[in-house]
């Protein structure tokens, strides 16, 4: 029974949300916006509740929630780091720097540390093609990664 309330909780908190965002042309990128900023992701209890308010199938939201990178069926960690993976940065060592991350933080793409430090997302283009390889942590872009950069941002998100 436990499991009850939160789903209830998530359902008040998302139809608070819909009819905040309802009005507006094309509502549903910004109700699903709102549903990651109230709970750290996209939970699956928020789609049906969605769907019903906008008169849309459970089926639409699903996918507009899994096509667009941005919306996360768990929580993320402390931190997010998104990686450049576009041409650009691959021309300049995006893979090498991937792989280092991943083996220094011990998961791939799309997945959080199990200590809930950090989750590693791939991103296609933060718009530094001339500073490549680039990545994002926390909002925040960093240009010209090589190991030692590298080195400090596993180690600040792990602090």
């Amino acid at each position: 029974m436990a499991m009850q309330p939160a789903s209830t909780e998530i359902a008040t908190r998302t139809a608070s949300i819909v009819e905040e965002f309802r009005s507006l042309e094309g509502p549903l990128l910004p109700i699903l916006h709102g549903v990651q900023h109230a709970f750290g992701h996209v939970p699956q209890e928020a789609l049906p509740v969605i769907a019903d308010a906008l008169n849309i199938s459970r089926a639409e939201v699903h996918g507009v929630v899994t096509f667009y990178h941005d919306y996360r069926k768990e929580p993320a960690g402390r931190h997010v780091l998104k990686l450049c993976q576009a041409e650009a940065c691959q021309s300049m060592g995006s893979d090498a720097i991937a792989a280092r991350v991943k083996q220094l933080l011990g998961i791939d793409f799309h997945q959080t540390t199990k200590d809930g430090s950090v989750t590693l997302e791939p991103v296609y283009c933060l718009g530094l093609c001339a500073c490549s390889p680039s990545a994002m942590l926390d909002g925040e872009v960093i240009g010209r990664l090589d190991d030692e950069a590298i080195d400090e941002i596993v180690e600040a998100v792990r602090a």
